[in-house]
């Protein structure tokens, strides 16, 4: 006898637009996009904009930019939880009617006074509502607020994915309110009434959200929905073990992008932030969808180390191919305000990659290293490189400069002639680079100055030369 199919796997990253996109919750982002997209599930994205004070356009539209940067790519249109609000409330009203859930008529006074009264008695000050089962003949004609009628004995159990069962005692959770006074849905109702209406499989989440699953799970079981897998992963800590906080550093992607790091880099290095498989450290995109799994998700939280960041940057960088490379640089130039590339630039950047995106961890790095082919005539001279150009090295040019006029423009006739006029004058190779460096760079530090000339051309690397040799 066959099995019922698998329902398909659908995940969801739910933000609050009140500011930047925390690298902890890129993070959440990111293994849910792997998780679903990895079972061929859908991966959807909900603003949770229900705090109208906070929320603001430009914090969403900060995180919509950082999703794309980090390459996750979402279900259908983001959703607006505030948009839900007419939904939520219905289901509150379908609980008081299905009698799980009451109207309290306290006020922000009585409630206030019940819990001094326990603080004074040394009681729990967990409000309990005196009408949760009064007469509905009692009821006053006054504003109400809908609070779910949660289970006292017994406990609420979680079978978490990353944290194993978790148990509360139900004699610890309150009756917490759905609909406030005023008919506007509370934040924990409204998650899991958007959860259940999007047909969410799996929350996987930050665990600073353990505690909201267990009074979510009794919303869930008060509507008779199926309770989705729940997975509570650790925070992000700083290399301290401390919480991450501004004092460690960046803590908005968007710092990442703005730092120079590259896209696939930051997403090998997230997924390995806390997940593990086997003792990979680098890997691709298929490898991570392949591999990614909830099982792998420890539950210790995880230090954030820039050193490894920058390393993991770098492979990705060194291995990406040129042409996808390119407008990736294009964006963080966009990003930090730098100029846009002209055409010659832009054209010469992408022949001078393959010699300058090796050992470079970030953007900033590489476009050290390509200074030679971004820079323009006549070049200015760095101390170091005015000081490399002393008569002698000047004169060993103007030698040189006829010699490669005519030259084949291949690597070994180019490395043929400069080893000759080196040798005619009893100097090393060694010796006249630093000169060619100065010459065709205006700095010391430059990738190989045969590189150099291979990427700039013959007429540029001659017109460079002369510049220098006069």
């Amino acid at each position: 006898m066959s099995s019922a199919p698998q329902a398909p796997v659908v995940t969801r990253f739910a933000p609050s637009p009140t500011g930047y996109l925390h690298i902890g919750g890129a993070r959440t982002a990111l293994f849910n996009w792997l998780y679903a997209r990895g079972r061929g599930g859908k991966f959807l994205l909900r603003i949770e904009d229900t705090d109208r004070e906070r929320s603001t356009p430009e914090a969403t539209a900060a995180i919509l930019r950082g999703l794309t940067w980090l390459g996750l790519d979402w279900d259908g249109e983001a959703v607006s939880q505030f948009a839900g609000r007419a939904r939520h409330a219905e289901v509150a009203r379908q609980m008081l009617a299905n009698g799980t859930a009451y109207k309290c008529f306290a006020t922000q006074e009585d409630i206030e006074a019940f819990r001094e009264a326990a603080r004074a008695e040394g009681r729990s000050t967990l409000y309990q509502s005196p009408w949760r089962d009064a007469d509905p003949a009692t009821h006053p004609d006054a504003p109400y607020a809908i609070r779910l009628k949660a289970p006292r004995d017994g406990a609420t159990v979680i079978e978490d994915a990353v944290q194993g069962t978790v148990t509360f005692r139900n004699d610890q959770l309150d009756d917490m309110v759905c609909l406030r006074s005023d008919a506007t849905p509370t934040y924990m109702l409204a998650v899991v009434v958007d959860d259940h209406d999007m047909g969410v499989t799996h929350i996987i989440r930050g665990d600073d959200h353990l505690t909201n699953a267990a009074r979510q799970v009794q919303i869930y079981q008060a509507m008779g929905w199926q309770v989705p897998v729940f997975a509570h992963i650790p925070l992000i800590h700083g290399p301290d073990g401390k919480k991450l906080s501004k004092r460690h550093g960046a803590v908005g992607l968007e710092e990442y992008q703005a730092m120079g790091f590259c896209a696939a880099g930051m997403r090998n290095y997230l997924t390995r932030l806390g997940w593990s498989h086997g003792n990979d450290e680098l890997f691709d995109d298929a490898q991570a969808l392949a591999w990614f799994d909830l099982a792998g998700i420890g539950r210790a939280p995880a230090r954030l180390d820039f050193k490894k960041l920058e390393n993991v940057s770098g492979h990705h960088i060194a291995k990406a191919a040129d042409e996808r490379l390119l407008p990736e640089i294009e964006a963080y130039l966009t990003a930090v305000a730098r100029p846009a590339l002209t055409a010659q630039q832009r054209d010469g950047l992408l022949k001078a990659l393959a010699c300058t995106k090796e050992r470079a961890k970030t953007f900033p790095e590489l476009l050290e290293k390509a200074h030679f082919v971004l820079a323009s005539r006549p070049l200015e001279l760095e101390p170091k490189a005015a000081a490399a150009l002393d008569a002698v090295s000047r004169g060993i040019l103007r030698e040189l400069t006829p010699q490669l006029q005519d030259a084949s423009w291949v690597r070994n006739e180019l490395e043929a002639i400069v080893s000759a006029v080196a040798a005619a004058h009893g100097l090393g190779l060694g010796k006249i680079a630093g000169p060619l460096r100065a010459a065709l760079a205006g700095r010391m530090v430059t990738p190989s100055v045969f590189d150099m000339m291979l990427v700039l051309g013959r007429d540029e690397t001659l017109a460079r030369l002369n510049d220098q040799a006069a």
